[in-house]
């Protein structure tokens, strides 16, 4: 099994949601994070004030899908995220041992 944390922009949200159903995938944690890359952050002017944002506004999404269909489910998620322009995130996939249902106590891919 694999866990895929995709940092994107928050304005693509439903598009990686509908990608990722689309695909088979059920489940999926979504978290409002910030930070920044090679971006690092942005100049914006308020009441004529010019300010630094240090922190961008992102999104990640988490999904754990069995290892068959965790290049497809990057894929996806990439495709889906893709704006061409600098910002766009980064994806991780890491293995995960186990996982257990805690209401059913079911364990392993039958419990995603």
């Amino acid at each position: 099994m694999k866990k895929i944390e995709a940092i994107i922009k928050p304005f693509k949200l439903d598009d990686v949601k509908k990608a990722l159903h689309e695909i088979g995938v059920q489940g999926m944690t979504v978290t409002e994070v910030k930070g920044f890359g090679r971006q690092k952050g942005h100049t914006e002017i308020y009441r004529g004030s010019e300010y630094k944002i240090d922190f961008v506004p992102k999104i990640k999404v988490e999904v754990v899908v069995s290892s068959g269909i965790a290049e497809k489910a990057m894929e996806v998620i990439a495709s889906a995220a893709r704006t061409g322009k600098i910002g766009d995130g980064k994806i991780f996939i890491l293995s995960v041992e186990e996982v257990i249902r805690i209401r059913t106590g079911e364990r392993g891919e039958e419990a995603i």
